[in-house]
């Protein structure tokens, strides 16, 4: 690696490679930190992607660093710890003691998925277990879906779900009760709703087939619906004063995340940040889609300063102290 960098990307997935190769294209140089940990990297296909619908989405990271890399995109592969501020950018350090500088940062480390500790549900994540309709909703039409309540979405999650199956289960769970309005939309529309805690999952042949009840009791399920908090991997930016917000859907908090503008600037001057880091909604081409926005503004960032550089550095050539400077050079 080299020492200093004009854009140090902390996070190599969808959104990290779309703006590393955005700015790689703008001759800027880079380099992008990846710890290997992409938050899809339990599924087998993406969707929803205009073009690569249903690729693998490890298929679609490798295309990408080997895009980025042939426009001059260094890549490493290694996890951030700390990031600071220094008299004209950053400073970054690797888990391995490695340090590099940087005059802007991107950050798009994406989130962690904290599931409901339900035996055997882990394992299951991103097969049977499921939580995005738009990602995996079609994969399961009209089979026996299961929504397993954590929190106060559950019911919107449930009606949302019905959409792509007639057989939708609510397992309330350790969730609230469903109000009088909601239990006459579950019901007007179908929905069963089963009072006990799951306590596991029932699999045959490397396939869910169930879920097991409190009471001992089984419930046919080919897809198991969660909603878990997510929670923004963002502990490193902690020297720089930026800590993820909490953030809410429906008067409920979902989650943490960065907040940022339209552009992907941070409240911090100089880091940007893209993709589920700022937004668990987001899909990969979402994801993608505001790294290429992300590393545009970071460009156009950079061309301002070179240009104010430009400027001082032309004004003082001008002056006589600049024009007896360069006398003495002579």
């Amino acid at each position: 690696m080299n020492e200093k960098y004009d854009v140090v990307v902390v996070g190599g997935g969808a959104a990290g490679l779309s703006g590393a190769l955005t700015l790689a294209r703008a001759r800027r140089s880079v380099l992008v930190v990846d710890a290997g940990a992409p938050r899809n990297a339990p599924a087998a296909h993406m969707h929803n992607y205009l073009g690569r619908e249903g690729d693998n989405p490890a298929a679609l990271l490798a295309d990408g660093r080997d895009e980025a890399a042939g426009y001059g995109a260094e890549l490493v592969t290694g996890a951030v710890t700390t990031a600071d501020a220094t008299d004209d950018g950053f400073r970054v350090e690797l888990a391995d003691g490695r340090r590099v500088t940087a005059r802007r940062l991107l950050v798009t480390t994406g989130l962690v998925d904290e599931l409901p500790d339900v035996p055997g549900l882990e394992q299951r994540w991103g097969r049977e277990v499921l939580h995005c309709p738009y990602c995996h909703g079609w994969e399961v039409r009209d089979e026996k879906i299961g929504v397993l309540s954590t929190g106060p979405l559950a019911v919107h999650q449930a009606l949302m779900w019905r959409q792509w199956s007639a057989e939708v289960t609510l397992f309330l769970h350790d969730g609230p009760e469903p109000t009088a309005d909601e239990a006459e939309q579950l019901a007007a529309r179908g929905i069963a709703v089963v009072a006990e805690k799951v306590t596991g999952l029932e699999v045959s042949e490397d396939r869910l087939t169930g879920v097991q009840l409190a009471t001992g009791e089984r419930v046919d399920c080919r897809a198991l619906v969660v909603s878990p908090p997510f929670t923004a991997r963002a502990d490193f930016l902690a020297g720089l004063g930026l800590e993820p917000a909490a953030m809410e859907m429906g008067g409920h908090v979902i989650g943490t995340h960065l907040p940022v503008d339209a552009m992907g600037a941070t409240t911090v001057p100089g880091v940007w940040a893209a993709g589920n880091v700022t937004d668990p909604r987001a899909q990969v081409i979402g994801a993608a889609a505001a790294g290429v926005m992300a590393g545009a503004a970071l460009n156009a960032d950079l061309i301002a300063e070179d240009t104010r550089l430009a400027v001082a550095a032309r004004r003082h050539a001008g002056s006589p102290r600049g024009q007896q400077d360069s006398a003495v050079r002579a």
